[in-house]
């Protein structure tokens, strides 16, 4: 059944560009909506498509959020805008579920692919991030938000990513964990430096932001997955859909609220996303080249290196109180890093690695195949 729904998808979108030139694109919404959701349920029928159904599922939220944004400020009197930093913290202890101390002890095992991992992630993603928003010239909250997406620690998406591209799945958990544990400083740090050039930053603040939002979660999902693990089966199975909620919420949320500047600027934000997330994939790959790395541990960087913690970033958007600004590039960039991570994954997923015998035990790690599975259903 769900097959139909691609040649659905097709129809939704002749009539959106059919509505669109008779009654002008602002008319036109329902049909662009429901396009993407066609699209979303038609990938999920396709295995080489499967992976872009979520991200589908989001530009149907963002459309939405666009057409429609007066639905998405408030319910009942209650702000929605309220509610990131506790869906953020329930994220990223679904995160620390799914870790153990094996995946920080692995930095003892491979300390090289570790340090060269962190050090692109953290240097590279920033200085282009800057770089970028200078270059193009965005309104100062707006390049401030480049510089904090390209700030963050890698995501539980790019664990995903690695597993599919085969790459070394437990080098990518490690580096998601230890990025993770970085980030209160280093995140700070840079958004200090490069970020004050554009507004004002108070580190500290932002410092107890990322321990309340990302560090405290995260270890009482460590505790939990030492003590708890396997006991309780109806969270294990329904924290990957709170995740994927709660990150369309947070998009859809910004996008409404920053309706009008991102009509303004949407497009050139794409095209610095696009740079932004292709580089930081160069980048990455060739450095782990560089250093003698094997095929599979380059692509892990290279992943690694090219995607961050979209939603993290626009949480503390929120808590800075910018998140109709600061938070647009988050929203922005996390699902394009989506689309070209899962585009990247595909193509490293049909060529196997030339130097390098990869089976099926590539998926090593605590993130399992059925759990990375779980995440991509």
């Amino acid at each position: 059944m769900t097959k139909i729904a691609l040649p659905v998808a097709a129809v939704f979108l002749v009539a959106f560009i059919v509505f669109s030139i008779i009654n002008g694109a602002a008319h036109a919404g329902p049909w662009l909506i429901a396009f993407f959701i066609s699209l979303s349920i038609g990938c999920r029928s396709y295995e080489a498509l499967k992976g872009f159904s979520f991200t589908m599922l989001i530009f149907a939220a963002v459309s939405t959020a666009l057409y429609y944004p007066q639905y998405f400020d408030s319910w009942g009197g209650v702000k929605l805008a309220g509610f990131f930093t506790p869906l953020l913290q329930i994220i990223m202890f679904g995160m620390g579920t799914e870790m153990g101390i094996k995946d920080f002890a692995n930095v003892i095992k491979m300390p090289k692919a570790v340090l060269i991992g962190l050090a692109g992630h953290f240097t590279f993603m920033p200085l282009a991030g800057y770089t970028l928003a200078s270059l193009f010239n965005f309104p100062p909250e707006i390049a401030a938000g480049v510089v904090l997406i390209g700030s963050m620690p890698c995501g539980m998406a790019s664990n995903v990513m690695s597993y599919l591209a085969n790459a070394n799945l437990a080098l990518s958990v490690t580096l998601t964990a230890i990025a993770t544990l970085l980030s209160p400083f280093l995140t700070p740090l840079w958004m200090k430096v490069l970020g004050g050039q554009f507004i004002t930053v108070d580190a500290g603040a932002m410092m107890w932001d990322i321990i309340k939002i990302v560090v405290l979660p995260i270890g009482a999902g460590l505790l939990f997955n030492r003590f708890f693990k396997g006991k309780v089966n109806w969270l294990d199975k329904i924290m990957p859909l709170i995740s994927m909620f709660g990150i369309a919420f947070i998009i859809v949320i910004i996008v409404a609220a920053g309706r009008d500047n991102l009509i303004v600027i949407g497009p050139a934000l794409i095209i610095c996303a696009l740079i932004h997330n292709t580089t930081g994939y160069l980048f990455g790959y060739w450095i782990g080249r560089l250093f003698k790395l094997g095929e599979r541990d380059a692509r892990t960087i290279a992943i690694e290196v090219g995607m961050q913690n979209g939603g993290l970033a626009s949480g503390l958007a929120r808590e800075m109180g910018k998140a109709a600004t600061l938070g647009l590039a988050p929203a922005i960039f996390g699902p394009l890093m989506n689309i070209t991570g899962s585009i990247l994954a595909s193509y490293w997923h049909k060529h196997k690695p030339v130097d390098e015998a990869v089976g099926e035990e590539n998926a090593v790690g605590k993130v399992d195949r059925l759990a990375v599975d779980e995440l991509t259903r």
